[in-house]
């Protein structure tokens, strides 16, 4: 079966199958769809599906896994909940500043003509 029939019949690119034959696994997407063409191309070649994700999975195989540090995401969450804070106090102040501008008394800053002391003194006059 050629490299082009092959690719017709799983939907692989040619250019993938070419890569998953000379073992070149990392010029590949990511693992799912490395783990995916494998499968495809062991059924189209009659090859064990097992066998050969197992055997894929044996050659990358990584002999080091270096752990997280536990102390990062406290340090996230904490920094989280301070901008959070901030946010709060920030809109705690544009609040009432809103407040205080919607409910201030009317009349102080119209001239005295136009406050309605003075309307109602001129008519008693």
């Amino acid at each position: 079966m050629s490299v082009e029939e092959l690719a017709r019949a799983t939907r692989i690119p040619v250019v993938s199958i070419e890569r998953i034959e000379a073992d070149h696994f990392d010029d590949l997407p990511g693992e799912v769809f490395v783990r995916g063409f494998l499968k495809a191309y062991a059924r189209a070649v009659s090859l064990s599906v097992d066998e050969v994700l197992a055997r894929y999975t044996a050659s990358r195989r990584v002999a080091w896994v270096t752990p997280l540090p536990i102390s990062a995401p406290a340090r996230r969450s904490q920094s989280k909940r301070f901008g959070v804070a901030i946010a709060f106090v920030l809109l705690l102040i544009l609040f009432t500043l809103a407040l205080s501008i919607v409910l201030r008394p009317r009349g102080h800053d119209m001239p005295p003509e136009l406050s309605l002391g003075q309307v109602s003194s001129n008519s008693r006059a």
